[in-house]
């Protein structure tokens, strides 16, 4: 028997879709940012179930195709379901326009809004490569704008990064994608721009 005046925990389920950088590819911890972010996250009141739909080089168009089949096997009416998008620069390689980029995010954040699910978008993070950095840039306001204007949560993880000596020098020893030091960094942003809020509880010491 419950004790008189115990709460129950509320349930959530959080999906994350992404590229390799939501999977923590390259980390030698194998946490990634999210892995990080979850161990920090409050569980006295909540039970959290994780799932992580993650795939390589993965840029919006991909995304928008699968992202409401993939996640909505993992949903449910017995859970508060939330979706984590990890964002990441793969359409400027593919040559996507920043108008297209744009709308295939808004998509599926208008998707989730319908069926009343919370999204928390984390935006790309910085390269070593000036030249991608100023794309990646317009990129990062686009995403930032779409998402904020839908009333979800957008952590910008490239402006505080671009010029951050510790991230700059974790990528550069590792061929260009974060390693402990770079998920870490990301983990710290993610934490400290509405995660807690987001899921409506309080901030972890």
């Amino acid at each position: 028997m419950k004790e008189r005046g115990a709460v129950e925990k509320r349930d959530l389920r959080i999906v994350a879709v992404g590229d390799e950088l939501v999977a923590g590819v390259g980390d030698p911890r194998a946490l990634g940012w999210l892995g990080r972010v979850l161990a920090r996250t409050p569980s006295d009141d909540v039970s959290i179930e994780p799932f992580v739909l993650a795939c390589p080089r993965e840029g919006t168009e991909a995304l928008a195709g699968r992202w409401l089949n993939e996640a909505g096997r993992r949903f449910d009416d017995f859970h508060e379901n939330r979706l984590v998008i990890g964002l990441s620069g793969r359409d400027i390689e593919y040559g996507l326009s920043t108008a297209r980029s744009r709308l295939n995010l808004a998509n599926i954040l208008d998707g989730a809004t319908q069926l009343n699910i919370p999204v928390f978008v984390v935006g790309p993070p910085p390269s070593l490569d000036p030249a991608l950095n100023r794309k990646l840039a317009e990129l990062n306001t686009a995403f930032a704008d779409v998402t904020t204007r839908r009333k979800h949560h957008y952590v910008d993880t490239f402006t505080p990064l671009q010029n951050h000596e510790q991230w700059r020098n974790d990528v550069a020893a590792n061929a260009g994608a974060p390693g402990q030091a770079g998920y870490g960094l990301m983990a710290w942003l993610v934490l400290h721009r509405g995660w807690y809020q987001w899921l409506d509880l309080p901030e972890a010491n």
